[in-house]
């Protein structure tokens, strides 16, 4: 889980796809451990380890929502959706000049701008007001660093609302300061009926980098040229992990950023850095596959091969060495993001940003009434204890921000479950749901 801190279904092939119709719409975030190397005139991108919508259920459990084998997600609205099964072969990344960097790309995005609306009047939408006081929003409204602080408040306030929708709770509204600069928005709900804690933040922060984050991130290989020993940095971000008390509802988290530094000459570096994974506690195909194609779907407005590699990124990502199994079923993942242009990345992260209520919010009202066992439930608390040990092991957001002076903890822990277990020893039995689900987690596959 990406930290708030000073900085941040496919059931074997299927034979004949369904069509189903979808909706569309849908600790502080921007950390430290996505700034990975990048190099003025050469980059590399190097793996890291470490209306209604309905289909109809393969399963056997019963449905609640709607009629008998279907899901609703309500009112955001109405789209088609073809669950398919065939899997894809992943692209690699180069080990050299990344095509991230080519000149032309095979699919090109609209070059019409996009109506951002009136500022004012978005933000009457929000969970809270901005971070930044409105009135700097409204005479800087063409920076990028203003248009992904209004993204980053309307991605929390759309997929709050949508959680408190289906959960029939609230969340808290907590605001926050960082007296070096810049503050956040956490939004927690916890033991509600449906989630048992819920986390939905953001951060814009800004200041001059420390001497300890500016050494990292040379040692990463970016050129900084500070003046004076400064380098003046601003970072925003929306994070958010979901832990719900259903066994059978499955663990989500998303994450999208945004970082920018001047340098002595006045010229700014700038990145972008996110992505949104899944972490079921029990394997249902066609969940995955829902899930997985609607990041793919965003991906491919973009590049074809977005979604290959950055599931592959992914994967690799949220890997738990000392297990050796991944933390769920993955999804997407990319850093240090920032070709072909400022324009281009920050609509390709618009449109991840604009996936995370239609990718999760038909699985959660999916399961929503299905019965589970005490033995189910002690597995969950096991698989959480192991999201426990990947957030606090080994992201390098967390950790960072855990060191960091001026970072909020409340916001950072945000990502961690209400409980969890570890039990010595624990094998789940060959052959059981349980022994499945690990399988996955030990040798990731393809999902549509």
């Amino acid at each position: 889980m990406t930290s708030v801190a000073l900085c941040t279904i496919n059931s074997s092939a299927r034979s004949i796809a369904r069509l189903c119709q979808v909706s569309r719409s849908a600790h502080g975030t921007a950390d430290f451990h996505s700034f990975v190397a990048r190099y003025s005139t050469l980059r590399k991108c190097a793996f890291l380890p470490g209306g209604k919508w309905s289909f109809i259920r393969a399963g056997t459990r019963q449905m609640s929502q709607s009629s008998p084998g279907r899901i609703s997600l309500g009112r955001y609205g109405k789209g088609v959706f073809l669950a398919a099964g065939a899997a894809a072969v992943t692209g690699v990344l180069a080990a050299g000049v990344s095509h991230f960097q080519r000149a032309e790309m095979a699919t090109k995005i609209s070059k019409v701008e996009e109506e951002e609306g009136n500022i004012r009047e978005r933000c009457k939408s929000f969970m809270s007001v901005p971070v930044t006081d409105i009135k700097v929003l409204e005479q800087r409204k063409d920076a990028m660093s203003t248009r992904m602080e209004m993204l980053i408040m309307e991605t929390q306030a759309e997929f709050c609302r949508a959680l408190e929708e289906v959960d029939g709770g609230s969340f808290r509204v907590d605001r926050w300061s960082r007296k070096e600069g810049g503050g956040g928005i956490s939004c927690v709900m916890q033991d509600g009926k449906v989630f048992e804690k819920a986390g939905v933040n953001v951060s814009v922060v800004f200041g001059n980098l420390t001497e300890e984050a500016a050494r990292q991130m040379r040692s990463r290989g970016k050129v900084l040229k500070g003046k004076d020993g400064k380098l003046p940095f601003c970072a925003m971000g929306v994070s958010s992990v979901i832990h719900p008390k259903n066994p059978h509802i499955p663990t989500v988290h998303f994450n999208y950023r945004y970082f920018e530094i001047e340098e002595a000459d006045g010229t700014k570096q700038w990145w972008f850095g996110g992505g949104t994974d899944l972490t079921p506690v029990y394997i249902d195909l066609e969940d995955a596959a829902h899930f997985h194609k609607t990041l793919k779907e965003a991906c491919d407005k973009h590049h074809p091969k977005y979604y290959p590699d950055f599931k592959k990124w992914c994967d690799n990502y949220f890997y738990v060495r000392h297990r050796g199994e991944t933390r769920g079923i993955g999804g997407i993942f990319f850093d240090d993001l920032d070709s072909p242009n400022q324009e281009e990345v920050f609509h390709f992260v618009k449109s991840c940003a604009k996936t995370v209520v239609p990718c999760y919010l038909p699985i959660v009202n999916k399961h929503l009434n299905d019965s589970f066992t005490p033995e189910e439930k002690d597995w969950q608390q096991v698989r959480r204890g192991r999201y426990v040990e990947f957030n606090l092991v080994y992201d390098r957001g967390v950790k960072f921000g855990l060191a960091t002076p001026g970072s909020r903890i409340e916001s950072i822990l945000m990502s961690l479950p209400l409980t969890a277990r570890w039990e010595y020893m624990h094998e789940p039995t060959k052959g059981t749901k349980e022994a499945e689900m690990l399988e996955v987690l030990r040798n990731p596959k393809e999902w549509i």
